[in-house]
């Protein structure tokens, strides 16, 4: 039986409290976490980033403690700097021309060859590691659960400003970010043959020099065995992480089972699954996506509930009720950008936009 782990990654704002402006902060909260969770905690391409990721992680609940832990820690250390973090897709008004790159082989090698596209790609988000005992299973998985991200991504919203504006989409970090190459919801692939041989393809004519630099919103991870999504905008509360969290989880584990039973899920083309990660990302929750099987617009809220009664069976199996129980708060509440766009539209203050992502970043999390 595949046992599903788990591994979380989260991308930190790193903000001046007497500004609220994104901030360099010279690879100093970076030095000093490493010596309490060693490569826990890396250096992202911008200096304002900080980026934070699990060990392997038998459960969500696993998962929770070190999120939860390694928030605290980089907020802690950031703050014996004078500085503080925060938890969004996007900051609401710091611009990207000044910040400084990381000086990095690898860094300086992606803005060369993608000049501004990677300089302008300050953005922030979730990364979630589901693991598979094989590749050729997670890449038949893959496939399926391609039809699964837009509504997901959509409670995940959470970059509603870009340089001081209100962008009218409630996720313009994956507009930021479709400036790269190979980003976006990838093809469907016949077999792990057939990922590895397009790599190697683009590794022989000078495309890639390794895999990592394939950035879609989900991929067979070059390294690990697992399934790596990476289509959400990083989120304000760490409940809301782990509810994400537990939907990747459960959805693997449903199409898992399904496989077992000798059936699976339609696998949908790109170009369709493209029609609701747009919607998703103007619209969040609040709009319609498309359900193929009946050609028909849906209200999204009502396509998270039927993907909530989907995996209910094997919910339970993997111990993650309460995390996943908690899209129902989201779907109540609002996401991450409509409450960012509820304290501009109370205030008209993207300082206090950036006081409320600081104050929700360490909620939950003792």
């Amino acid at each position: 039986m595949n046992e599903f782990t788990l591994g979380v990654e989260e991308e930190y704002m790193v903000i001046d409290p007497a500004t609220r402006e994104l901030t360099s902060h010279h690879q100093k909260i970076v030095e000093a976490a490493q010596r309490i969770h060693k490569d826990q905690v890396k250096a992202e391409m911008h200096q304002a980033v900080v980026e934070v990721g699990t060990g392997i992680c038998r459960n969500t609940a696993e998962a929770r403690r070190e999120i939860s832990q390694l928030r605290r820690t980089v907020a802690g250390l950031a703050g014996d700097l004078g500085l503080s973090i925060g938890a969004s897709g996007t900051h609401p008004f710091s611009h990207w021309e000044k910040q400084l790159i990381t000086e990095h082989p690898r860094y300086n090698e992606i803005v060369n060859e993608l000049q501004e596209a990677a300089r302008s790609n300050l953005i922030f988000g979730l990364h979630v590691h589901v693991g598979f005992q094989s590749r050729e299973l997670a890449i038949h998985i893959a496939n399926q659960v391609r039809y699964f991200l837009p509504h997901v991504f959509a409670l995940s919203t959470n970059s509603p400003f870009w340089e001081g504006r209100n962008t009218g989409y409630k996720s313009f970090r994956t507009k930021v970010f479709d400036k790269f190459p190979r980003t976006g919801i990838p093809d469907i692939f016949n077999s792990i043959e057939d990922y590895d041989n397009y790599v190697k393809l683009l590794i022989k004519t000078n495309s890639i020099d390794n895999a990592k630099k394939i950035w879609w919103d989900i991929r067979v991870h070059p390294f690990f065995e697992t399934i790596e999504f990476r289509i959400c905008d990083c989120p304000l509360l760490v409940d809301e992480t782990m509810a994400f969290v537990a939907l990747f989880q459960a959805l693997c584990a449903k199409l898992y089972k399904l496989r077992l039973q000798n059936m699976e899920f339609i696998s949908y083309s790109r170009a369709l699954i493209n029609e609701n990660k747009w919607r998703a990302a103007r619209y969040g929750i609040d709009g319609k996506l498309i359900d193929f099987g009946k050609e028909i617009e849906v209200n999204c809220r009502n396509l998270v509930l039927e993907l909530l009664d989907f995996v209910d069976d094997v919910v339970d199996d993997l111990g993650c009720r309460e995390d996943i129980s908690y899209v129902h708060k989201i779907l109540e509440q609002g996401t991450g950008a409509d409450r960012q766009l509820a304290i501009y539209q109370q205030t008209g203050n993207f300082v206090a936009v950036v006081d409320y992502i600081t104050a929700q970043t360490l909620v939950g999390t003792i």
